[in-house]
């Protein structure tokens, strides 16, 4: 779609499955269910939507879904397919990897940052966007380099960490300009620095939701993930966001929703819904 100067594709790196109750937290599994179908494990279909921005200084992607370097245990418990991924969706919109010059994280957890690197037939991981400058939070940064029990299993090292020692990382120590049209504001709640992503241009705005509302189904305030770690911190940002979304008409680009890429966030009759965006 156009955003006044620039062009906003999503893209797609395939599916995965997560525990139901883990994805709506205090959510009761008989509402839940209805929004989002379990399978016989309780886990929901979830997509993986990083987002092409071009038209700007550079041409830049936001987040680069799973990637394809976890083992066969890990893609069953997950429910990982990528029968069609990343790569397809690039070729699609007329590039490869080594076109982007910018790679931009929402946060490092694994179903967001497992496409940063590659394994290769050596077994030596590299960067995957080999042309590109990666730019992740400084905190974000420091929190995924230094686990603890609570989210160790969602920071992998490999995603990540041969990103410095490539030299091609990038830390933004705060909210601001990535480059024109683009800048990152700092969320908290799912974690401590994860942050969405405004893009503006000719007097329209768009906004990459990342994990704030991951799916239209966590559109009502306290549908929030089990997975956050400050989920107080999610619902007051969430409830200040949601009514700016609606008043100023954002373009909401849900990343992992399996079925709406991006649409407009509504409100009738004080219920919220999301007006699906035909691209």
């Amino acid at each position: 779609m156009r955003l006044g100067d620039l062009e906003l594709t999503p893209l797609s790196d395939g599916f995965l499955r997560l525990d139901g109750g883990a994805m709506f937290g205090v959510i009761p599994k008989p509402l839940w269910e209805k929004r989002a179908p379990a399978d016989e494990r309780n886990r929901i279909r979830l997509g993986m939507r990083p987002l092409l921005v071009r038209g700007s200084a550079k041409t830049l992607i936001i987040d680069a879904g799973i990637g394809g370097k976890m083992d066969s245990k890990s893609v069953d418990l997950y429910g990982v397919d990528r029968s069609s991924h990343l790569d397809h969706a690039l070729a699609d919109a007329g590039l490869n990897a080594d076109d982007i010059e910018i790679v931009l994280a929402s946060h490092l957890h694994f179903d967001h940052a497992g496409g940063f690197t590659d394994r290769t037939a050596g077994g030596n991981v590299v960067p995957r966007f080999r042309n590109a400058r990666y730019v992740v939070r400084t905190g974000e940064w420091e929190d995924a380099t230094h686990p603890h029990e609570r989210n160790r299993a969602s920071y992998l090292a490999e995603n990540f960490v041969p990103l410095r020692d490539a030299g091609v990382l990038d830390r933004q120590p705060d909210d601001g300009q990535i480059v024109p049209g683009v800048r990152v504001v700092r969320t908290g709640g799912h974690t401590m620095h994860h942050q969405i992503v405004m893009i503006e241009s000719g007097g329209r705005s768009a906004v990459f939701a990342a994990d704030l509302i991951p799916t239209t189904a966590h559109l009502d305030l306290p549908w929030i993930m089990g997975y956050d770690l400050y989920p107080m911190e999610t619902l007051a940002f969430k409830r200040r966001f949601v009514r700016e979304a609606i008043e100023h008409e954002y373009v909401m680009f849900f990343e992992h929703d399996p079925q709406i890429a991006a649409g407009y966030i509504r409100e009738k009759d004080g219920r919220k819904y999301v007006e699906p965006l035909v691209a």
